[in-house]
Formats: C-alpha cells, structure tokens, sequence
C-alpha cells in the first residue's frame, strides 16, 4: 500500500489524482495515467482506490484489499502510486479526500482526472461544485460519452472557466475553478466488461 509522507515546503510536486472503484484495475486506468503524464506534465499520478463509491451497489464489489492487489499487479511504472488513502482519511465523498489531501499536502499541486463519462454523472456527487474550487480539474475524452459530457450541467455550469484544449499546461499558471477537455487515442476497456467475462 502506498501512503504519502509530507514533504518540505520547497517541494512543488504535480500529482494527477485518479479515482474510483478500480473493481477492477485496467488498462484504460493506466491508459489515461500516461496521457495525463504526458499531456498534463505531472510527476506522479495516483490511483485512489474508493473503499465504496456511494452511487454504486456493493453487490458484485470486491474487496478494497483485493481492488489495491490487483492494480498492483498490473505492472506499473513507478509513478502512478495505487493507494487507499481514502480509508486512512476516513473519507468517501471526493470533495472531502480533496480537502484533506490539500491540507495534508499544502505545496503539491493536485489535478483531478477524469474521463468524459464522469463530467456526466458528477452533479450526482456531493457537494460536485467544491470538486472544480478545490484543484484543477481534467476530463480526458471518452467515446460515446464527449458531445453529452460538454453539454451536461457541470461543463455549462464552469464554460468560463474552460482552458482551451490546445494548452493544457496552462492549467498550473490558472487558479481554481479552471479545468481542461483533452482530446486523446480512445481505449476499449472497461472495468463491467471485464466483470462481464468473470461471469460468462
């Protein structure tokens, strides 16, 4: 398990913040991790796997220990760090694990990353708001997800707030609210289609 320590004052430290249930780890968690890496100019990302995302059924969810295990497994580079920070916060709601992250972390630089599914259904979250005032946010493109993502609630709600997708490093040189929509190579996989083959 992967549990950050402080660093000094003087660490300014670009952290992408990946999070879900991770039920489970797949190759399209680590293909957007290396798009933001490369698009976003981060130094780690981290894999913030929920005990229990409140809008999902616990039927059919694994473990946490066994979720953490297997996007272990995976083969990682060794900066995408997998990590259930959550539950030593004592935290399920994103807006909260933000809060505490950027006290406990006053001088990183956090981003939160998403794919274009999840700028759909985030009004369902708590307090969804807070999560765009909190860090920077960014939503990786995800087909057939794109044209219904950009005209949902949360994109109308922070237009003005939207960095033009041709200079996403000029997200660090911005204050929150400011997010970004990248524009990537789709990948297929799916953490229910991968669930749909354990049931076959």
């Amino acid at each position: 398990m992967f549990m950050p320590s402080r660093w000094g004052d003087s660490r300014r430290i670009k952290i992408g913040l990946l999070g879900g249930s991770f039920n489970p780890a797949h190759e399209g968690h680590l293909h957007i991790s290396l798009e933001a890496k490369r698009r976003l100019g981060l130094d780690q990302v981290w894999w913030l796997v929920s005990p229990q995302n409140p809008l999902k059924p616990t039927k059919g969810m694994a473990g946490l220990d066994e979720r953490v295990s297997t996007a272990q497994s995976m083969g990682l580079p060794p900066w995408i760090k997998v990590t259930d920070i959550e539950r030593g916060l004592g935290s399920d709601r994103t807006w909260k694990t933000l809060d505490l992250l950027k006290r406990r972390f006053p001088k990183a630089q956090f981003v939160w990353l998403m794919g274009a599914d999840n700028l759909t259904q985030i009004p369902a979250w708590s307090r969804w708001s807070r999560i765009f005032k909190t860090v920077h946010v960014a939503v990786f493109d995800r087909s057939p997800y794109s044209h219904k993502a950009l005209s949902g609630m949360a994109s109308w709600r922070f237009a003005s707030r939207r960095l033009r997708a041709s200079k996403p490093l000029a997200l660090w040189q911005k204050t929150q609210p400011m997010w970004v929509y990248v524009s990537q190579r789709q990948h297929s996989a799916s953490s229910s289609e991968i669930r749909s083959h354990y049931n076959d």
